[in-house]
């Protein structure tokens, strides 16, 4: 989003933003970097954001700990318009996807819990119970990384 130069009416500044938003202004700055928000300079150079920004950087923080990337955040942003707040349609448009990726992510987690107490197969005999779960890095054949987490059934 370019930074365009304004007198600014109803703007915040970045200190505002990273206030309400909870968000630093350095990663505030980020965003800008990378095209996610925008401001407008004031005649003194300090960044003025529209109040809109507030529910884009909402969404961005949603996005990110339901585990989405900035690289995946900009492509579902870039089809907004910069210039208002997210509506209600918007949301849904945009969060349609986000119901499978949480739910990927929950059993995900399942996996991970139950791989807590068993072995993981990464081959690292280092452990008493290695040497009965993965007998002499059976599961390491098999390739690189922790096997059981990437999907291997358990080694016999």
């Amino acid at each position: 989003m370019k930074t365009q130069r304004s007198t600014g009416g109803s703007m915040l500044a970045i200190g505002e933003v990273a206030r309400r938003s909870g968000v630093a202004a350095t990663a505030l700055r980020f965003y800008e970097a990378r095209g996610l928000i925008g401001s407008i300079r004031a005649p003194s150079g300090q960044r003025r954001y529209p109040r809109a920004v507030l529910r884009r950087i909402a969404y961005i923080v949603f996005a990110q700990r339901i585990g989405y990337t900035l690289g995946e955040i900009i492509d579902q942003l870039a089809a907004l318009p910069h210039d208002r707040a997210l509506t209600d349609r918007d949301w849904q448009r945009l969060s349609s996807g986000w119901k499978r990726r949480v739910e990927a992510r929950i059993a995900e987690l399942q996996l991970l819990n139950i791989g807590l107490d068993q072995c993981i197969g990464c081959g690292c005999l280092s452990l008493k119970r290695c040497k009965l779960s993965n007998p002499n890095d059976l599961a390491g054949r098999n390739g690189p990384g922790a096997r059981r987490w990437l999907g291997d059934p358990p080694v016999v």
